[in-house]
């Protein structure tokens, strides 16, 4: 076990120290650039090293999470041979690390950033102050955004190809068990957990809580709140540390093979978490801006009910313990046609619920911030509901990080012949993780469209200080009629599906290369009757180079589509950039999250003893589904979150450059 769970471990910190080495070179031409625009007076001195501090830490929280991962993988396996509840414990304890990295290195950074830029400006007005302030850490977002979307998108192709060329050709051609030590793909599958599900994860979800944070401060300067304004949020964030800490001790479970008790479990740690925060934020709310804010209070709890909604219709819509994933998984009697028939109906019709709930909660969030009367303060309030999505953020990334340590532990189970009693144990976890990972992402995307927003707000106020800062008259027609507008969200509402069929395609590509090899290397009949090892290292290598390559060109598309377009067509036409990506890219997230989660639960349904049970046609037909959900909610799907927020980063910082340069 030790040294299965040690090939794992070398694998993946292979992979992030190869893909660390080509984003590098990305951030030194950033850098660079930046450093020009500050020489120019473009953006403050602060902006190209927030930049750089930005991508470190968003990097870093992702590298401890995956150090944690890939150690606790294995007492996971171990801990599930003497019960269940001592395997949920060590797995939920190692995405509690994960959680509690995340919030902690982005309130950390945020706080030295703050001090050190308000000691450099001390001798300005405050309200003068927190413009450059907030300036700055609006491009500590941009990095750790653009790390996010290197890492989500490499690590999803990494992961994606390893499990579609294992499953493919071990389960399907040779009917060879999930995790069995005969499939040369295996030992890649298990690294590309970590390095897409746990590190990917990591940095992206740094991002999210960093950004909401970020573009509420920006929103409250902006709401004329002052400094009063921007203790929000951050009260809200430690509330929420703590709260969370409180909601850990919550998750406990007996020894039942159930996905309602553990998904109980879980419950009793999030809901409380939550419960927790709104108690506290009544109080940060009364002492910060006094009883004629309280509505923002009201804000909050928006925040987090919105949360809750999200969580709960992606569990319903994925967990194979409710009506849709059995659904799916009865349509594998016909074939796979009708399992991805199905699953595709499932994804679609799961969008209802979160874009009716986000819509819902920016109207409230707007009219109780006091929106119908001052704008501004509707914007700040939509902030801070965002901030109030992501205040549990510590204990929701917990239960989603453990999903793929339970993963990892049921292939060491398989690959090391634990007792059967343990795989059992560890599929009830993965199948558990699966829900919750789905439940994590719709966190993930709800609070970007609310992020997202707010920082298309901060991008128009940005160009009114740009403007004043250099003697130009600001004049903009943001009407549905002015074909800047239309043409800016017709090109945006397209910027999302193109970025969804470059990602898939790059799996596919990388998957063909590690199918070709799985197969070469299974004509060995040594290798199928288990007498002579498979080479696992030259999987792996295909796998992480395939990956590095083809991260590429999706992940330029975020940085590139808003300076062409502004550049082409001028600020305006960013705005409707910007907004256009928001609303397709919001859907189109929930659809692939949900879609893909359905399709493995149904999968996991069936490997239950259901229909036949593993190597079934059924089960077939349903590993046909999973394979096609596997970039659909590790890949695609998870990375466009990233891809709105870091166009409006992108915007944002170059907003003046754009401003001063364009062609109209």
């Amino acid at each position: 076990m030790i040294d299965y769970s040690s090939a794992v471990r070398e694998g993946a910190k292979a992979y992030l120290t190869r893909q660390y080495k080509v984003i590098a070179i990305y951030f030194a031409v950033v850098f660079v650039i930046l450093a020009l625009m500050a020489y120019y007076d473009y953006v403050v001195i602060f902006t190209p090293l927030a930049f750089l501090t930005g991508g470190f830490f968003s990097g870093l929280s992702g590298f401890i999470g995956m150090q944690i991962a890939t150690r606790a993988n294995v007492r996971t396996t171990n801990a599930a041979r003497k019960s269940l509840n001592k395997g949920l414990r060590i797995a939920f304890s190692s995405g509690t690390v994960m959680g509690m990295v995340v919030v902690g290195l982005v309130l950390l950074h945020i706080s030295i950033w703050y001090i050190v830029l308000n000691w450099y400006y001390g001798n300005f007005e405050v309200a003068e102050r927190m413009v450059f302030i907030t300036a700055s850490l609006l491009t500590l977002e941009m990095g750790a955004s653009s790390i996010a979307l290197f890492a989500r998108v490499g690590g999803g192709i990494f992961t994606k190809a390893a499990d579609i060329g294992a499953d493919l050709v071990g389960k399907i051609e040779h009917n060879v068990p999930e995790d069995d030590p005969r499939n040369p793909a295996v030992i890649a599958d298990n690294v590309g957990d970590n390095v897409g599900d746990v590190a990917g994860m990591g940095a992206d979800l740094y991002e999210s809580y960093a950004g909401s944070l970020i573009a509420t401060l920006a929103l409250a300067i902006a709401a004329g709140l002052g400094i009063d304004g921007t203790v929000v949020p951050l009260g809200i964030a430690g509330a929420g540390v703590l709260a969370s800490i409180v909601g850990v001790y919550l998750v406990r479970t007996g020894d039942r093979l159930s996905q309602a008790a553990l998904l109980r479990a879980l419950r009793k740690g999030v809901y409380g978490s939550a419960a927790l925060v709104a108690v506290a934020s009544y109080f940060i709310v009364r002492y910060a801006l006094g009883a004629e804010h309280i509505g923002i209070f009201y804000c909050i709890l928006v925040g987090l009910a919105t949360g809750m909604v999200i969580g709960a219709s992606t569990e319903y819509f994925t967990s194979h313990h409710y009506r849709p994933a059995k659904r799916v998984a009865e349509a594998s009697r016909t074939g796979p046609a009708t399992v991805v028939l199905s699953g595709i109906s499932v994804g679609m019709l799961s969008t209802a619920v979160p874009v009716v709930t986000i819509g819902t909660a920016i109207m409230l969030s707007f009219i109780f911030s006091g929106g119908m009367a001052n704008p501004q303060l509707g914007l700040y309030g939509i902030g801070v509901a965002a901030v109030g999505m992501l205040s549990t953020l510590g204990i929701t990334l917990a239960t989603d990080a453990y999903g793929p340590v339970a993963d990892n532990a049921g292939g060491i189970a398989e690959a090391t012949s634990q007792p059967p009693i343990v795989r059992k144990r560890t599929d009830a976890f993965d199948a558990i993780g699966n829900t919750t990972a789905a439940t994590g992402k719709g966190f993930a995307i709800g609070s970007a469209a609310l992020t997202t927003l707010a920082l298309i707000a901060a991008y128009k106020e940005e160009l009114s200080v740009v403007a004043a800062k250099f003697g130009r008259e600001l004049v903009m027609d943001l009407s549905l009629m002015n074909p800047k507008i239309m043409v800016g969200l017709i090109i945006g509402g397209g910027i999302p599906f193109v970025f969804c069929a470059l990602t898939n395609n790059s799996v596919a590509k990388a998957a063909h290369s590690i199918v070709m090899e799985v197969r070469r290397q299974f004509k060995s009949k040594l290798i199928l009757k288990g007498k002579k090892k498979p080479d696992y290292e030259r999987c792996v290598r295909i796998a992480t180079k395939s990956a590095q390559k083809q991260m590429i060109l999706p992940s330029l598309l975020a940085i590139v589509m808003p300076l062409a377009v502004g550049f082409l067509l001028g600020v305006e036409a960013v705005i409707g950039l910007l907004t256009g990506a928001l609303v397709s890219g919001f859907a189109l997230a929930v659809f692939m999250a949900n879609a893909g989660g359905v399709w493995d639960n149904a999968k996991k349904w069936i490997e239950a003893g259901n229909l036949g049970g593993k190597g079934s046609d059924s089960h077939k037909a349903s590993v046909v589904g999973d394979t096609i959900g596997d970039p659909f909610k590790d890949t695609s799907g998870p990375s466009l979150n990233i891809l709105i927020k870091l166009m409006s980063m992108v915007s944002l910082v170059f907003a003046g450059f754009i401003l001063l340069n364009s062609l109209v």
